[in-house]
């Protein structure tokens, strides 16, 4: 188990799944708890490695999980950013 920051929950890599995935899911879990707010920036891929202790690889395929989740889209050179929450996102048009 690694236990990444005060502020964050230990990041557990015993289980079965692939570690990006685990990464990808934990990533995803803290920015349903608020966390991570819409517009906030990722850390970069190299950052995010170095926190979690994954590889670069592995940080790279995460963030590319959370984009095909659709929680966070990537703008070359300038960084990849959590986006809004679909609610937030409509408006209260309909």
């Amino acid at each position: 188990m690694i236990y990444v920051s005060d502020e964050k929950s230990a990041f557990d890599l015993s289980g079965p799944a692939y570690v990006y995935m685990q990464l990808a899911d934990h990533i995803a879990a803290r920015i349903q708890r608020g966390e991570l707010r819409p517009a906030a920036r990722l850390p970069g891929e190299r950052d995010l490695a170095e926190e979690y202790g994954v590889a670069l690889g592995t940080a790279r395929r995460a963030v590319q999980e959370l984009r095909d989740r659709g929680l966070v889209v990537t703008l070359p050179a300038k960084g990849t950013y959590i986006r809004a929450g679909k609610d937030e996102n409509d408006g209260g048009a309909g």
